[in-house]
């Protein structure tokens, strides 16, 4: 069963909240995070995208940056901009979007647990991504940034959110500059949060990473390392444990993440299309954004115009959790043997755009002259995210996209 433990966090003051929290790093580059934090002298981004406090030719992975994410992390509890609870507790994490809110709780995983499998991953990490996050944790000794985890709802534990957010006011309450909303609570019943730590113990068999594949891997990695040159560890230990949000799976939706694709590969569009005829039915929509409507349908926009493809009956094997997503389909049908893109995550001729910008900017990319042709899915669902991590497979590289993101600084689990 799934390790879930209240913990003394690190937190802003409320006046700051707004202003320190912050998207995670993996979602912008140096010069957005820079436009990000401009006028925001306590932004987290200042430690977690510390390079935006150098010269702009810094290399993003020197012992310069992470020495500066150090002091300014310093400097942010010297001034009392974070300062930490007395008692462990659980907190409460809503966020809004689009009139949908969705609770989770927010507490602390285990390495044990993630080591062990009883906390499930759909995608492959890389590398040097872990590395730099591991680098992070291990200067810092924090898990500055929550990692994003999905668990088989509980009515017990809904219950005790329902109740806790009805009646009392929340900690934080602000809407972002995307527009949605951020709301916190501090669960500071002493009794509540022994039984919500027993609920996830006795009916929470495993939890998912939804989101910050990553963070996960190196806060876990971080925390297996101070296993092992601790000779004094006993598991009690704050670096057992790392810092997670908790959202309900029947609360969340996830969106689709589309593709943009810089050449055809030597063909022509004419071409393209008699290709792309032998697995799908195409229909012209013209230069009205056409959107996915279901499972096995796509949109292509090529040459000002879009197109519905839809998978012919032998191009996929519903009976296959891998083979059955359309993302799998797409590659097999079109990227590998069509236009040649034969590694996703290192092909420089691929591009991936998360749904929240939008169809629309599938059309501004290829309209600009960057990108020749886009593909847009139809998101993959939650039951099928969980079906795959139980069965043990991974999914193809960038399959979801959660939204909204968490905002990073609300609160921070120390590792000692």
């Amino acid at each position: 069963m799934a390790v879930v433990k209240p913990f003394k966090g690190l937190r802003p003051l409320r006046t700051l909240a707004k202003d320190l929290a912050c998207l995670p790093y993996d979602v912008m580059n140096t010069e957005e995070a820079r436009k990000m934090a401009k006028g925001k002298e306590c932004s987290l981004l200042h430690i977690t995208r510390s390079e935006i406090d150098l010269p702009a030719d810094t290399d993003t992975h020197s012992e310069e940056v992470y020495d500066k994410s150090v002091e300014n992390f310093s400097n942010w509890q010297k001034k009392g901009w974070l300062k930490q609870d007395e008692t462990a507790r659980f907190y409460i994490y809503a966020q809004t979007m689009k009139g949908r809110t969705q609770y989770g709780i927010v507490g602390c995983a285990s390495v044990e647990d993630y080591l062990n499998g009883i906390i499930k991953k759909h995608e492959l990490t890389r590398p040097d991504k872990e590395q730099d996050r591991m680098i992070h944790v291990r200067v810092n000794n924090a898990n500055i940034e929550p990692v994003f985890f999905a668990y088989p709802a509980v009515k017990e534990i809904d219950d005790i959110i329902n109740k806790i957010v009805s009646s009392e006011e929340p900690e934080y309450d602000f809407v972002a500059e995307d527009g949605f909303g951020h709301h916190f609570w501090v669960i500071k019943d002493s009794e509540i949060n022994k039984l919500i730590e027993r609920l996830f113990a006795d009916k929470v068999p495993c939890t998912y990473v939804a989101d910050g594949h990553h963070r996960t891997a190196a806060a876990a990695l971080v925390g297996k390392e101070k296993m092992e040159n601790n000779p004094s560890h006993n598991g009690t230990e704050e670096y057992n444990f790392f810092l997670a949000v908790h959202f309900p799976d029947n609360q969340l939706g996830i969106i689709d993440y589309n593709r943009t694709i810089k050449d055809l590969n030597g063909l022509s569009s004419e071409e393209l299309i008699a290709k792309l005829n032998r697995s799908f039915s195409i229909q012209e929509k013209g230069n009205k954004v056409y959107k996915p409507k279901s499972l096995h349908n796509f949109s292509m926009y090529l040459d000002g115009k879009w197109y519905s493809l839809t998978a012919k009956e032998g191009t996929y094997n519903d009976n296959d959790p891998i083979g059955v997503l359309d993302v799998t389909i797409l590659t097999d049908h079109i990227l590998s043997p069509i236009l040649d893109i034969q590694d996703l995550r290192r092909s420089k001729r691929i591009d991936f755009i998360g749904g929240i910008r939008g169809l629309g900017e599938l059309k501004k990319r290829v309209d600009r002259g960057e990108m020749k042709v886009a593909f847009a899915l139809y998101p993959v669902s939650m039951e099928q995210l969980i079906t795959i991590a139980d069965s043990g497979n991974i999914m193809p590289p960038k399959t979801t996209w959660f939204e909204p993101k968490l905002r990073s600084g609300l609160v921070i689990h120390l590792l000692s």
